[in-house]
């Protein structure tokens, strides 16, 4: 016989949980059951929050009224323009860069192994916007502009605290200090540059920069959104050599794993999936933080993993979108929000370390 073989896929328990194998003649794929059925639940309900925001707002619509401006039926008249051209855009944004913080987050999180690595602890989130607020005050650039003006300033931010505390490796504690350190300089940094700015541009920039969905329009959410899913790609692509460096530099060359491209091919695509949300949205803080760990106890898995990760940040951007536009007595901007929520998350996980390590 010539052409694949391909076995029905069966359920092994290896201990962890039930795992779902599906062996073909040249790979096998081994799904642990309870992160596909976590996943496919936090999918479903972002897809639920995502909706209920769009019915949401001075002029409300119906479910119908939803599906039938996506299938563009003439018969829904306005709420055509309501839903596709106003509100769809941001919806989609909260989703795919929430998805976006949550991957970054679990990249550092799984190199460092240490739940208090994140873009935003770390810096990586100052330095984009950073990058950003040079080009918005002093160049006054394009949207595109922007964007590569965060992507440098995180890649620059990233190098630099790498730098700083490379010892013969680099360790997660201090890697995660000397990150506060720098996000403190670059946070003043970023205050001297928008108090020297004019007054019009200061304060669209402090608006911006509380992490903001407001005014998202179908360009940023689309090519947001594209360059999102590349990365994301690129870095599940990445993902089997970067659960090997979690055993270990020795372990992970022992397995045929070349460790320094690999960790900085993973930095890189975790500061541009960083950045990429930063350029559109601002410095949404926490998400990357509480993302990872969230979706780690979800599906109980040994070590944090990229896709749960992704999946509970889209939901809790979403989420936290939904309460900063409509549930609380003044519309905020969504990072307020998420640094509300985040900072009783970050004091909870600072105790539980602490007392784990005593």
């Amino acid at each position: 016989m010539s052409g694949t073989v391909e076995q029905a896929p069966r359920r092994v328990d290896f201990g962890h949980g039930t795992v779902v194998i599906r062996r073909r003649r040249w790979f096998a794929l081994r799904w642990p059951l309870r992160s596909m059925i976590v996943c496919a639940v936090l999918v479903v309900l972002t897809v639920a929050v995502s909706v209920w925001a769009v019915t949401l707002g001075k002029y409300p619509v119906t479910v119908a009224e939803v599906w039938g401006a996506l299938i563009d039926d003439p018969a829904v008249g306005f709420a055509r323009q309501v839903v596709v051209e106003w509100r769809l855009p941001r919806v989609l944004a909260a989703a795919v860069f929430g998805a976006a913080l949550g991957a970054s987050g679990a990249v550092f999180q799984s190199l460092t192994r240490n739940p208090l690595a994140s873009p935003d602890i770390i810096g990586f989130s100052a330095g984009s916007f950073t990058g950003a607020l040079v080009v918005i005050i002093l160049v006054g650039g394009s949207f595109l502009q922007v964007a590569g003006g965060a992507l440098l300033g995180g890649i620059a931010t990233a190098a630099a605290v790498y730098v700083l505390a490379w010892r013969g490796g680099v360790q997660g504690f201090r890697l995660i200090v000397i990150g506060i350190g720098v996000s403190a300089v670059l946070g003043s940094f970023n205050t001297w540059l928008m108090f020297t700015a004019k007054l019009e541009v200061a304060l669209s920039a402090a608006v911006w920069g509380a992490g903001s969905l407001n005014g998202t329009t179908w360009e940023q959410a689309a090519v947001g959104s594209g360059v999102v899913v590349v990365l994301l790609v690129g870095l599940l692509g990445l993902m089997p050599a970067s659960r090997q460096l979690e055993l270990g530099d020795d372990a992970a060359r022992a397995t045929g794993v070349r460790t320094e491209p690999v960790r900085l091919a993973v930095v890189v695509l975790g500061v541009a999936l960083t950045a990429t949300v930063t350029a559109a949205a601002g410095p949404i803080a926490f998400v990357a933080l509480a993302a990872p760990q969230i979706g780690r106890r979800l599906t109980r898995a040994p070590g944090v993993t990229i896709l749960p990760a992704a999946l509970t940040g889209a939901l809790l951007l979403a989420g936290a979108d939904v309460t900063a536009q409509r549930l609380l007595p003044v519309a905020v901007p969504v990072g307020v929000v998420t640094v509300v929520a985040g900072g009783g998350y970050l004091v909870w996980l600072i105790v539980r370390e602490v007392r784990r390590r005593a």
